[in-house]
């Protein structure tokens, strides 16, 4: 079955999707910053931009879209139409999470990816339960953490 819009309209709404400032990034940053966190966003002389950085806590934080990053979860599956084309772009920003990833670590950094699973959908962590996880993480010398959805 092929695409129920055009591929003018689907690229209209893909471009329209924001890497920054999303909503699950948002619920994140204001719950923290309501525990008393302080961090800053999107330092762009860190690898990959996080999206959130305590400098305090030598730490970073991620918030990604499981369709981006592909996730192994119920929010991913690659498209039937140009499969190719998103196989390949999707892969491109895996491979480029692995970098980033490896980067950050020879800088010192720690990090945690939280998955969009575990802020929305059907198997979302309740968000005192996730925001507990955050801090538990933060107070721990973890250097690498990633939270994601309940499994089905």
């Amino acid at each position: 079955m092929g695409d129920i819009v055009t591929q003018r309209k689907r690229s209209e709404m893909m471009s329209g999707i924001k890497g920054k400032n999303t909503k699950p990034e948002l619920l994140i940053r204001r719950a923290l910053f309501k525990k008393g966190y302080r961090y800053r966003l999107h330092r762009k002389d860190l690898p990959g931009k996080p999206d959130l950085v305590l400098p305090k806590y030598k730490a970073v934080i991620f918030v990604n879209g499981c369709f981006w990053h592909a996730h192994d979860c119920h929010l991913f599956r690659l498209p039937k139409t140009r499969h190719e084309f998103w196989k390949n772009k999707i892969s491109k920003n895996v491979d480029r999470d692995i970098k980033v990833r490896q980067l950050l670590k020879e800088q010192g950094w720690r990090v945690l990816d939280i998955w969009e699973c575990a802020v929305k959908g059907k198997f979302r962590i309740q968000d005192s339960v996730l925001i507990r996880e955050v801090e538990v993480w933060l107070s721990s010398r973890e250097m690498y953490k990633s939270i994601k959805g309940f499994s089905e």
